[in-house]
C-alpha cells in the first residue's frame, strides 16, 4: 500500500468516527432512545460515541505526525528583505 493510499484511508477512517461521535450525539439528544429503552439506550448511544472516538484519534495523531514530518523535509524559501 503506497503512502498516498494510507493517507486516504486514514482520513476515511476519521471521517466515519466523526461521523459516528455525531450520530451517538445524536441518539442521546434527539430521539428518544433513552426513554423508551432506559439504562440500555445510554449503553447503544455511548457504546457507538465510543466506537467514533476509537476510530478517530488514533487517526488523527498519526495523519498529525505524517504532516509534521512532510513540513520538516521541507526545504526553507529564504526570505528577501528589501
Amino acid at each position: 500500500m503506497t503512502n498516498t493510499n494510507l493517507l486516504w484511508w486514514m482520513k476515511v477512517i476519521m471521517i466515519i468516527g466523526f461521523s459516528l461521535i455525531l450520530f451517538g450525539h445524536y441518539l442521546l439528544s434527539y430521539t428518544g432512545l433513552t426513554e423508551q429503552y432506559g439504562a440500555s439506550g445510554y449503553a447503544i448511544g455511548g457504546g457507538v460515541i465510543a466506537i467514533g472516538l476509537i476510530m478517530s484519534l488514533p487517526t488523527k495523531m498519526y495523519l498529525t505526525f505524517v504532516f509534521v514530518t512532510r513540513e520538516k523535509n521541507k526545504p526553507l524559501k529564504s526570505l528577501k528583505v528589501d
